[in-house]
């Protein structure tokens, strides 16, 4: 499948071949125009759009927030929006590409096809975006968030190798459930705390996380190791196509093995690449075990009647997805009255 999206521009692309080579990420120049678009978009949504849309929709709500709450929730916003479109574009990929669909474990480590790099490079713009959020604020959004945002940057970016550029789609299906982790937080500042809107969106954000990231994203990362070890324990075993090699000589679906380098993964890219992934799959059932007791606490009438509770539960949680999430509780405070 060859990329849906705009042509690289090749001005671009030369500009950015010797920082490509240099790291040996040989297909970011062909997605470079993505990822800075993805940049770009994203930060513009969160510097100009979500002000812009929130004082018009929430002028009480948003214009009542502190500035970490309103910075807290412009990310938000934008991990909304990135979300739902990287999500619609995944599954796209996934549906159209009949190339992806009979890889081989070779051809899942090494091969490389357009759709997948155009996810690589919308996917890497954003956790860039996320990246540079999370150190500017990392007070904000704390160290567990930083070290998301680095895995996941981490993980697209070695797929411009191309390493495992099969597996883009496949991870970044870990935002399905970022949409409704962003509803639940702003039903928190639109004080819509233990509605039935928030009950019904609850369950599904539950429902969706524990399928989409716990276990889809478990049985995934375990094909990963499975192909990269095979990959290890078999060096070389790609056929090498020279000046001499006659079209007679070529499987057709070896073009997507045309980025395809020497055929030996370093044990130092598996490592790099393993250990991201399972540090984020790590934050996942960490942060499913902080999300059930967000949810249930909304949901008791002591807490919630009694006590009055304020609960900021955001849940800023990224993928391989990807995406953003936070999860900061604020703690509430609870004045004794004097009898």
């Amino acid at each position: 499948m060859l990329d849906p999206f705009l042509a690289p521009n090749p001005t671009l692309s030369a500009l950015t071949a010797p920082l490509a080579r240099f790291l040996h990420l040989t297909t970011l120049p062909i997605h470079i125009h993505e990822v800075l678009l993805a940049f770009t978009f994203y930060q513009l949504v969160n510097r100009y759009g979500s002000p812009y849309i929130s004082t018009r929709l929430f002028p009480r709500e948003y214009g009542s927030l502190s500035a970490k709450t309103r910075l807290n929730w412009d990310v938000h916003v934008v991990s909304f929006v990135q979300s739902c479109i990287i999500n619609f574009l995944a599954l796209w990929v996934m549906w159209r590409d009949e190339e992806r669909r009979n890889m081989d474990w070779r051809e899942r480590v090494y091969g490389y096809t357009g759709g997948d790099g155009m996810i690589q490079g919308f996917a890497a713009g954003y956790f860039l975006w996320d990246l540079c959020i999370s150190v500017m604020h990392v007070d904000v959004f704390g160290w567990g968030m930083l070290a998301h945002a680095v895995s996941a940057l981490v993980v697209f970016s070695l797929g411009f190798r191309p390493f495992v550029n099969f597996y883009a789609p496949t991870f970044i299906l870990y935002e399905l459930s970022s949409p409704f982790l962003n509803i639940h937080w702003f039903c928190d500042k639109l004080h819509l705390t233990g509605s039935r809107i928030q009950l019904y969106n609850g369950l599904v954000l539950l429902a969706t996380f524990f399928s989409c990231r716990l276990v889809w994203g478990t049985y995934q990362s375990i094909r990963v190791y499975q192909d990269v070890w095979a990959a290890i324990q078999s060096p070389g075993a790609l056929p090498i196509l020279t000046n001499t090699t006659t079209t007679a000589d070529i499987d057709p679906r070896s073009e997507i093995l045309r980025f395809q380098g020497d055929g030996v993964v370093p044990i130092w890219l598996a490592c790099t690449y393993l250990g991201s992934n399972m540090v984020l799959n790590t934050l996942n059932f960490y942060w499913f075990g902080k999300m059930i007791e967000a949810v249930k606490k909304r949901f008791r009438p002591v807490q919630r009647e009694k006590l009055g509770v304020k609960a900021e539960e955001s849940a800023k949680v990224g993928v391989n997805g990807s995406a953003h999430r936070v999860v900061d509780v604020q703690k509430t405070e609870v004045r004794r009255r004097k009898g």
